[in-house]
């Protein structure tokens, strides 16, 4: 890994969202995470201390807006506030999982657009960069004014592949709509794989609560392992449904992939009870022992984040990150 120069005004904080993941890091780096109290007054206002001096350092801050996502939001937001008045001279935020982003757009009349709604906060707020991983949407970085460091875990996925014989020529990786298309290709070229499409034809709204499994798979999956590649799982309903029709068209083996695990709700219920032989993650979002289950796999991205973010210290390009074997 990279050394990275002038420790002495770099400064790691870690906030309430994944602590672990924020321990990783700083252990790759060989920095200590400094010091802030985070506490709460009696009606929930969060409460936040910097308990080490920052003038003149170079910040960065570890928060995934995960669930809880609002006080998790929040949280940065204070942090944030507090290390600009504290003098900071410049503060980069790493938000492994950026929540709100899946409402990018207006899909119907009168809704919001929240990930470009996030940005305005962070902007307000004056951060000077954000790192983050997989985007629900690439485009959401031109959301900001800033410059973002938009990492992608198709590498990890993909030795992970690698390691376990999920290659060759009886691969397979599916999109489990039209929609994902781009994310399925993208993984598909890093692996030398064909595609398939799971013809997924319920809009957003009705996909979350349909237990209808598609009818039509488009490309030769029979026999094949299959790998259903998404960027959330979330409820994990279309994980189990494109599983069950890909079972329904012949293939032979079936796993999924998710970079962020949000697991709401059944999920974990859910993607038990799947025809998936493993759920692939990573560690962008920290999950309770109770979302553990046995069917899932998880990859960190500690390495890809220490890495990203001695580089960006350093002024060196982060290029090589996005093509790592």
């Amino acid at each position: 890994m990279t050394q990275i120069k002038h420790a002495e005004n770099v400064r790691l904080f870690a906030l309430n969202s994944n602590r672990p993941l924020a321990k990783s890091i700083a252990n790759r780096i060989g920095l200590p995470l400094s010091k802030a109290s985070i506490s709460h007054f009696a009606d929930g206002e969060i409460k936040i201390t910097i308990d080490e001096s920052v003038r003149g350092c170079e910040v960065y801050v570890i928060q995934s807006v995960s669930d809880p996502v609002n006080t998790n939001l929040m949280e940065l937001l204070i942090m944030v506030d507090a290390l600009r008045r504290a003098s900071a001279a410049k503060i980069n935020v790493v938000m492994p999982y950026y929540g709100y982003a899946r409402q990018d757009r207006k899909a119907r009349s009168r809704e919001p657009i929240t990930a470009k709604l996030i940005a305005n906060l962070l902007e307000m707020d004056q951060i000077d960069r954000l790192v983050t991983i997989d985007l629900h949407a690439a485009q959401v970085q031109g959301f900001f004014d800033i410059p973002v460091d938009h990492l992608q875990a198709t590498s990890l996925f993909a030795s992970y592949c690698e390691q376990h014989g999920l290659t060759g020529d009886d691969v397979v990786v599916v999109s489990p709509d039209h929609a994902g298309v781009s994310l399925a290709r993208k993984f598909a070229e890093h692996i030398k794989a064909p595609i398939a499409i799971v013809d997924n034809r319920a809009d957003e709204a009705r996909e979350r609560t349909s237990q209808e499994v598609p009818e039509y798979v488009i490309g030769d999956v029979e026999g094949r392992t299959a790998l259903v590649v998404d960027d959330i799982v979330d409820t994990g309903v279309r994980m189990k449904l494109s599983a069950a029709a890909l079972q329904k068209f012949g293939a032979k083996r079936i796993f999924g992939i998710a970079p962020h695990a949000v697991l709401s709700g059944d999920a974990v219920n859910i993607l038990e009870d799947s025809g998936l032989e493993k759920m692939i993650v990573t560690d962008t979002i920290q999950l309770p022992e109770e979302k553990c289950f046995d069917k899932l796999v998880r990859l960190s991205v500690a390495d890809l984040l220490a890495e990203a973010m001695v580089r960006i210290h350093n002024h060196q390009s982060i290029d090589t990150l996005f093509n790592r074997k």
